[in-house]
């Protein structure tokens, strides 16, 4: 039996709780959902995009797949696709665009006095690798 942290745990850890609350406060402007906070959103859309998830239906069913591994990913409440939908439309993606502006802050001050860690001549940028497929009609 696995005694550790999930590897999406771990990764999740990077990004320290208090400082996501801080930020889904100055964003999260009077849009609550019942019981799926900004965190437990920010961690299903996490979730979806390191696993490949290709839909909602498929992040549910993944999640609710194993409920007590779902405890121990992070998520504190049920994962519906209806719930993740009517957020997904709601919350604003300032906040999100917030979070990520931060971890790259926070990255670069790492890295700053190690220049050579990738040797690379050019600047590095990150980009968001999600795509939507367009279907003609």
């Amino acid at each position: 039996m696995n005694e550790g942290k999930t590897v999406f745990a771990q990764v999740m850890a990077c990004v320290p709780h208090w400082e996501f609350r801080r930020i889904a406060a100055e964003h999260d402007n009077a849009i609550r959902a019942r019981a799926f906070s900004a965190w437990d959103h920010f961690l299903a859309m996490s979730f979806a995009q390191i696993t490949f998830r290709e839909s909602l239906r498929d992040i549910e069913a993944c999640l609710d797949s194993h409920p007590q591994l779902r405890y121990h990913l992070g998520f504190r409440s049920r994962i519906t696709r209806s719930t993740l939908a009517r957020v997904n439309e709601q919350r604003p993606w300032q906040l999100f665009a917030a979070v990520a502006r931060q971890l790259i802050h926070r990255a670069r001050k790492i890295y700053r006095e190690e220049p050579n860690v990738l040797d690379l001549k050019a600047p590095v940028y990150a980009l968001d690798s999600t795509f939507i497929d367009l279907l003609t009609i």
